[in-house]
């Protein structure tokens, strides 16, 4: 169970999040008891632990996976934050609760690790980018001098007559 729970984090209000149902299932318990524990201790529970999902959030969320069409939720679900998910396992108070809230924990970190490198990526690609960029413009610069001077050999300007070398006399 534990390599997997990195595919129930999600990001929702810029903050990764995991679903009701997927903590209720981590930790051996049901949707319906999960909640019944918050409502029970609300005040462990502040905003940056624990939110409700609007119907939009939730129907964005819907759209990601696949869902029966078959009964569904009655209410739109909380979703935990890290520390609203650690903050549940002190709650429900088992030992599974414990022992998967260290692992729950650990896939968070993961999940942070995976965008920070992947942020890391996307600033060297854009770096290099950069890079490249200004020296094709410079290698452009380069090819148009060539070029030029290519065509002044194969066309060359016609130029002024030129005077004569040498002494002009003038006879009349």
């Amino acid at each position: 169970m534990a390599p997997y729970i990195e595919n129930d984090i999600y990001i929702i209000r810029g903050q990764r999040v995991m679903l009701d149902e997927d903590l209720a299932e981590i930790y051996g318990i049901g949707t319906k008891v999960l909640n019944q524990a918050i409502r029970r201790n609300k005040g462990r529970f502040p905003e940056d632990f624990m939110f409700k999902l609007t119907i939009e959030e939730f129907a964005n969320l819907r759209s990601q996976f696949v869902t029966s069409s078959y009964g569904g939720r009655r209410y739109m679900p909380f979703v935990f934050t890290e520390h609203g998910a650690v903050m549940l396992a002190s709650v429900l108070r088992s030992k599974r609760a414990v022992q998967m809230s260290i692992e729950v924990v650990k896939a968070f970190v993961r999940f942070r690790h995976v965008l920070t490198s992947q942020k890391n990526v996307e600033k060297q690609l854009t770096e290099i980018r950069s890079f490249m960029l200004k020296r094709f413009n410079k290698v452009d610069q380069e090819f148009k001098k060539v070029w030029n001077a290519i065509e002044n050999l194969i066309n060359p300007v016609e130029d002024q007559p030129k005077n004569p070398i040498g002494f002009k006399i003038d006879v009349e």
